[in-house]
């Protein structure tokens, strides 16, 4: 069975993220009753990784192997899945992997883009899409506490709990991205590394414009990274808001 590789855009506002769960409305789940509409049989769609409840997606890249009998041509596939897909998903692009790819797996740098609305009075184009900061930052200390992030850090104050930790959870990433430019009336950030944990982009960003608003001293920011494991400098102080956050781009 050949493997096909999708890269997806969705509008996270309407759904519970991407990742499949019971009595909710996810994009994966969507996305296999799409194709399994169109092949006649259950397909499982396999994700480059979770995002969050109105996080949304640029380049979300998942993957799925039809079943034999179905003989179609990668671009086909295109259309044949968003005649199935409500407006707010659409694939971009499908095409046709070595047999050892998997989304999740073989993924070995991901691009998170978070936008910041400084202007008084959020325009409503973009509300749901930004992050709306009327009190002005100070950009020489988001500048500063975003290269905080930059290396290879252990990330467990940046975390969020799901439930299934161990003394074995794996906390060290590597950030080789992380910084801003002005965009849309306020800021972009971007991230990029080689793996982000459950909300680690929004720990990130919170903590960030903490420093930047004056509330967090730039010292107790980087003391928040490479702490032991009984944290003694705590977690992350603030979690910013899901609906500014877009996966760009997942490379392999």
């Amino acid at each position: 069975m050949p493997t096909l590789k999708l890269t997806i855009a969705y509008d996270g506002r309407p759904f519970s993220g991407w990742q499949s769960q019971p009595n909710k409305n996810t994009v994966q789940d969507i996305l296999q009753a799409a194709i399994s509409e169109i092949v006649k049989q259950p397909i499982s769609v396999h994700g480059s990784g979770r995002t969050d409840a109105g996080v949304h997606a640029d380049g979300q890249v998942a993957h799925f192997q039809p079943p034999p009998s179905i003989d179609m041509n990668p671009y086909n596939w295109v259309p044949a899945i968003n005649t199935k897909l409500p407006p707010t998903i659409r694939v971009l692009d499908c095409l046709e992997m070595p047999d050892d790819f998997h989304a999740r797996f073989s993924a070995k740098e991901k691009t998170y883009l978070y936008d910041l609305c400084l202007a008084p009075v959020l325009h409503p184009h973009m509300h749901g899409r930004a992050w709306h900061l009327p009190r002005q930052l100070d950009p020489i200390s988001l500048e500063q506490a975003l290269s905080h992030y930059l290396g290879e850090h252990c990330f467990r104050a940046f975390a969020a709990n799901r439930g299934n930790e161990t003394e074995d959870t794996e906390y060290t990433r590597i950030i080789t991205r992380s910084d801003f430019h002005i965009h849309n009336h306020g800021y972009r950030i971007t991230f990029t590394g080689n793996g982000f944990m459950y909300k680690m982009v929004r720990l990130l960003t919170g903590a960030a414009v903490q420093a930047a608003q004056g509330r967090l001293r730039l010292d107790d920011h980087l003391a928040l990274l490479n702490q032991p494991q009984d944290l003694p400098f705590g977690k992350s102080p603030f979690c910013a808001p899901a609906e500014a956050l877009t996966l760009l781009d997942v490379k392999y």
